[in-house]
């Protein structure tokens, strides 16, 4: 019962996080086969991989000093950061190399290291709540572990590797070569030395006092990264605005259905398309409409790539045939 329960608030609310940050992408939705398979890549690679070279890293450790303390300390203030942040942040390269026209904004970088970082942090729970809690302390231990790992630290992975995230789309984007070159390692570094910081911190000042005082310093960083998202949001938002001027001056796009795109809330729209049977056209249209946005903005900046006019004209015929659908 209790290895269910640490599998349940291991894996559920990880679930409930990553489709907030899928909601929060509001203009260009990622492929849900993607962020499963970045999901999956933090459950599996990531969490098993960090398992076993943590263990190892800190058994050699301690094989050359012979003290425990140092090999607790090295593993979780230096191994495990530089460990972890590579392996949950590969899932993000991975898509940065393979899947180059899904990866079109700042934002879509953040999504794929947290959805990533929210695999790892789901396998990861369960171990501490059912080890760490239940076999340590008992139900009392395994309900503690649950709104520690959950409810307090619940978003310290996904902050973390946030960050590279932000540099591989930076990389993504930039037409500055330097900028290229140095954006991805220093997204990395970022994230390895907020890691390496969190799991120092509050260890180092000890007691219910430290841990409360690293808490706290957590929530200032997440503060300011849900700032940031926010400023992404309204500047993908910016973008919609500027770059579907075009389509409503051509007609392809009316006025109304601008105005619908270029809202964060579309709620009222997606209803309406319920209740008249047409909600996968509408959910469609205004997805393909982010899409074209962002494409067309990718080719103002890095340039035609690999395609990217033949794909901004196959957006195109797929608007004409979704806009007599689409409820505005």
């Amino acid at each position: 019962m209790a290895l269910l329960g640490a599998i349940f608030f291991g894996f559920v609310p990880m679930f409930l996080f990553a489709a907030f940050v899928n909601w929060l992408d509001r203009y260009e939705k990622e492929p849900k086969l993607l962020l499963g398979a970045a999901f999956v890549w933090g459950v599996v690679i990531a969490g098993g991989g960090a398992y076993i070279l943590n263990t190892m890293f800190g058994i050699g450790i301690y094989y050359i000093t012979g003290s425990e303390g140092a090999a607790e300390f090295g593993t979780t203030s230096i191994v495990a950061p530089i460990i972890e942040e590579g392996l949950k942040g590969f899932a993000v390269l991975v898509v940065f190399l393979l899947f180059r026209n899904e990866f079109d904004s700042i934002l879509d970088g953040i999504v794929y290291g947290a959805i990533s970082a929210m695999g790892f942090a789901a396998i990861e729970n369960v171990l501490y709540i059912y080890r760490n809690g239940f076999q340590g302390g008992g139900w009392e231990g395994f309900w503690t572990l649950v709104v520690v790992r959950v409810l307090l630290v619940g978003w310290m992975h996904p902050f973390f590797t946030a960050f590279t995230g932000i540099g591989l789309a930076v990389a993504r984007m930039s037409r500055n070569t330097l900028m290229k070159i140095l954006a991805v390692p220093a997204g990395y570094t970022v994230a390895v030395m907020a890691h390496a910081f969190h799991n120092t911190f509050s260890s180092v000042l000890g007691g219910t006092g430290g841990f409360f005082i690293g808490l706290l310093a957590d929530y200032i960083g997440y503060a300011f990264m849900l700032g940031f998202i926010i400023w992404m949001i309204v500047h993908e938002r910016n973008i919609l605005k500027k770059q579907l001027v075009e389509e409503v001056n051509n007609g392809l796009l009316s006025p109304k259905q601008y105005n619908t795109a270029i809202s964060f809330f579309q709620t009222n729209v997606h209803l309406a398309a319920l209740t008249s049977g047409t909600f996968r056209s509408t959910s469609r249209f205004y997805q393909v409409l982010g899409e074209l946005a962002h494409k067309k903005e990718q080719r103002s900046r890095v340039g035609e790539e690999k395609g990217n006019t033949q794909i901004i004209e196959k957006l195109r015929g797929e608007l004409m045939q979704l806009a007599p659908q689409a409820k505005a």
